[in-house]
């Protein structure tokens, strides 16, 4: 397998700007502070995030996906660990369309 010069310089030039884009939003954050709204919007978004690619990705699933969010919410409340949860929300997945949910 040979890799062709213009496709290494694309995927090259591809990781020199996304290095430079990364970096820059570390530097610049470095160089100014925040105003404490922006600081508290960027702290409280990734929970929002997630929560809405939850909601859409289970709007479009049948009530199985639905029972096994439920079970993974259990599971995440009463034992506190990611990787149960995960199990869970997996295992009552498998096991509901097996049952033909």
């Amino acid at each position: 397998m040979t890799l062709r010069p213009d496709i290494l310089a694309a995927i090259l030039v591809m990781a020199i700007v996304t290095y430079a884009c990364r970096a820059g939003g570390y530097a610049a954050l470095r160089a100014a502070r925040l105003p404490p709204f922006a600081d508290a919007m960027i702290r409280h978004l990734p929970g929002p995030l997630f929560a809405a690619y939850v909601a859409l990705a289970l709007s479009r699933q049948d009530v199985s996906a639905g029972v096994a969010a439920v079970a993974v919410v259990v599971v995440q409340k009463a034992l506190g660990s990611i990787g149960f949860s995960i199990l869970a929300g997996v295992g009552v997945m498998a096991l509901l369309r097996n049952l033909g949910w």
